[in-house]
């Protein structure tokens, strides 16, 4: 027989325990908002951190080619957003892999959970937004388990351009690219009339044709946030974000993207070798049989070594001890 991996939380002094209901308003409506996850004096550390991060991005400020059509261009070039963020600052790698946001995503989507991608966002006045888009549209795994965690370090409302979402559309398919293409999560021909869309994440609506899968739900509602509240995220979940229309207030958020351990992963921000990237994935929780990558700079995380499974106490079928039914239905053709 084979050994059970019989996956347990490890007890920690401040856990953050998600509740059933909780667990049930995430699947269902496709995202969830904890409030206060993370505590004041820890939010005003990575507020700072993040606010050095800006200054320091302000002297690396391109232009974007205006003949690009992607919508995404202007933004990376004017430094309003940084990637992979915790590939070269420790208080990146240690914010991705904060114990209480991972308390949440082992509940949701473990509970092996790898973490994936990090982004800090500076949104300042009249910067930033982005138009409706799906996160697995740009970041496949397969079994599709992908997750973002929505960081707030400041407050984050409509006029600073928080973000918006659809509750429901989490449970829509991935709607891909035009074109023969990887960019859908989905086998090829496996659905009769699942149609492309084209220019995802570009602000107007008129340009961005998912927009148009949108408008066949009701109103979609804004996510205001206090500094230290965590929005949790399905990949299908259709959302977007709108230019901060302020003068004077930035709206600072880290977004991180995890998925579940067991996912194969053909993504990598800064690329790799072979047919996946799961070897620059850290292995957050849990444990997993594919390969994974360990916190750069030494962030503790809660994995499971191989030897420190415990034998199983699964149920198994019928009461039997190897959980096969024949044995039952020999017995039973006996005493007939």
């Amino acid at each position: 027989m084979g050994q059970t991996y019989v996956p347990k939380a490890k007890l920690r002094e401040g856990r953050f325990y998600v509740t059933v209901e909780q667990y049930k308003h995430y699947h269902r409506d496709g995202f969830l908002i904890v409030e206060g996850l993370l505590d004041s004096k820890e939010i005003e550390q990575y507020a700072a951190w993040a606010e050095r991060l800006r200054i320091e991005n302000e002297g690396k400020r391109e232009q974007a080619s205006k003949e690009d059509k992607d919508p995404l261009k202007s933004e990376f070039a004017e430094k309003t957003r940084v990637h992979m963020i915790s590939r070269v600052h420790p208080e990146g790698e240690q914010l991705m892999l904060h114990p209480r946001i991972l308390d949440v995503l082992e509940a949701l989507i473990g509970p092996d959970v790898y973490a994936l991608q990090s982004m800090m966002f500076f949104n300042p006045p009249g910067k930033g937004g982005q138009g409706w888009h799906q996160d697995a549209y740009y970041i496949k795994t397969h079994p599709d388990t992908l997750i973002g965690a929505w960081i707030a370090l400041e407050d984050a409302d409509e006029e600073n351009g928080c973000l918006w979402v659809v509750p429901g559309s989490n449970h829509e398919p991935i709607y891909p690219p035009p074109g023969d293409n990887s960019g859908s999560i989905h086998a090829k021909e496996a659905f009769t009339d699942l149609h492309s869309v084209e220019n995802v994440s570009h602000l107007d609506d008129e340009v961005n044709t998912l927009s148009k899968v949108v408008s066949k739900y009701p109103a979609p509602i804004p996510v205001r946030m206090k500094p230290g509240d965590v929005l949790f995220f399905d990949s299908h979940l259709f959302h977007r974000s709108y230019r901060n229309r302020t003068k004077d207030r930035y709206r600072r958020s880290y977004v991180c993207h995890y998925c579940n351990a067991r996912s194969f992963v053909p993504w990598d921000h800064d690329g790799y070798e072979g047919e996946s990237g799961n070897y620059r994935q850290i292995l957050a929780r849990g444990r997993t049989h594919l390969a994974y990558a360990e916190p750069i700079f030494d962030t503790p995380v809660d994995i499971t070594q191989h030897d420190e499974i415990p034998e199983s106490s699964s149920v198994t079928l019928m009461g039997m001890d190897d959980g096969m039914m024949m044995p039952v239905v020999q017995e039973k053709k006996e005493q007939d």
